[in-house]
This record gives structure tokens, sequence and C-alpha cells, in this order.
């Protein structure tokens, strides 16, 4: 589903994705794991989009991305939910729903899916009323997530889902991310819980100082306490 071929990225004068290589097949939980500033951000906004200075390739579907913005990307089926969320103040829940709409050619079904939506997060089926930046780091971390799900995404890439939120809400968190996987949604993932994203993957690429430099199944990776302590401490 996703193709990436010598990936390089540049912030200013900062080469910060070297030649990176990796590939996501359809239904499956990839990982981008790392020590913090090795370049997993940066990948994850260098397929969405949000670079401004980038070199290589990405094929999503069979199509070339590189040279397309953001907007385009996601109408083809990607989303993206960044590490900061990005929760819009002073709107609503459902509010902040309907913008994961907005450029989705699903917006005619928007009462339909923010309800199916609901569904699957009944914490927010409590809340679509309530100004969304009111709730818990938690509950603002699924409104992303379900913001990004709403418009039905091909793949859907993940950073950091797990930070700063309490363990009760990241198991609900990574069971619906196995859910997601059953039902064929594929997911890129970047997250700092090595081991609980590792659980989940089926494979995983280790990036370090903007390269790539081991892959492996999740499973090997699980089992390789070498390659985790050196690549993936914080």
């Amino acid at each position: 589903m996703l193709q990436i071929s010598k990936l390089n990225a540049w912030y200013g004068a900062s080469h910060a994705l070297q030649d990176v290589s990796l590939e996501v097949a359809k239904g499956e939980i990839v990982c981008l794991i790392g020590r913090n500033g090795a370049g997993k951000t940066t990948t994850l906004k260098s397929i969405i989009g949000l670079m401004d200075r980038t070199r290589g390739s990405v094929i999503f579907k069979g199509q070339e991305l590189l040279r397309q913005p953001a907007h385009v990307r996601f109408a083809l089926g990607l989303a993206y939910v960044p590490e900061e969320r990005r929760i819009v103040q002073g709107l609503s829940v459902r509010e902040n729903l309907r913008l994961g709409l907005v450029a989705s050619p699903e917006k005619k079904r928007e009462a339909e899916l923010i309800a199916e939506i609901a569904r699957v997060f009944p914490r927010l089926a409590e809340r679509l009323d309530q100004e969304a930046v009111t709730m818990s780091g938690g509950e603002q971390q699924m409104l992303a997530i379900a913001r990004a799900m709403i418009a039905k995404p091909d793949l859907i890439m993940l950073d950091e889902p797990s930070e700063g939120i309490m363990p009760v809400l990241v198991d609900e968190m990574f069971a619906l991310f196995r859910d997601m996987k059953r039902q064929g949604t594929t997911v890129l993932l970047v997250e700092q819980n090595v081991e609980l994203a590792l659980d989940i993957a089926d494979r995983a690429y280790v990036l370090d100082q903007g390269a790539v430099v081991h892959h492996a199944s999740a499973r090997e990776l699980l089992a390789d306490s070498e390659i985790k302590e050196r690549y993936c401490s914080v």
C-alpha cells in the first residue's frame, strides 16, 4: 500500500532524513522506533506532505505523492494524527470531528459517520457537545484519532499516541488499534513505548540519526534486547 524509497528531508541546512526506505502492506501495523531525534516524526510529516524540502519517492496505492500537497494525500486515503493532537479550541467534540470530513468524499454521510465514531469511542459519545479542549489529555488523544478515522482512511499514521496518557486509556487505545487492524485499516505507528508497540505490530523499522538501521518482524525485535537497548532508549 505504501512504498517509501530513498526519502530525504531537510530542516534548513540540517539533513534530517537520509535515504529512508520502507514498505507498509495493506492490513499491517508497522512501527517506526528509535531514540528521540532519530527522524520518526520527520518521516511521517514527509509522507503526509508537511515538510518543505524533500527528495525521493512516496508511492501510495500505486501513485507517486511526493510533489502532491497534503490535502491531496489526505483525499487519497492517508490520515495523520500528530503528536500535538491539534484539537481546535472553542469547538465542541462534534465540531472537531466534522473537521475530519471537510475534504472527504464521505462528507455527505456526516451524521451517520459521527454516530458510528460515537459507538467506537463511548467516552466521546458522552461528550459530543462539550468543548473539546476541556477534556482530559487522553480523551483529547482519542478525539484526534477519531477525527482521523472518521473519513475512513486506508492508512492512518499515529505519532506517539500514548505520550502523557494514563495507563487505563493507553490500554483502551491499543485495543482500538488491534480492532482497526482486524477491520482492515493499515497503521504506521511511531510510539515511545517500544514493548507496547511491538506487541501489536507485524513489523518494525529502527531509525537512527535519520536513517533506517534495522528492519525485522516485531517478534524478532521483541526478542532482541541488544537492538532495543542500543537504538530505542529515550
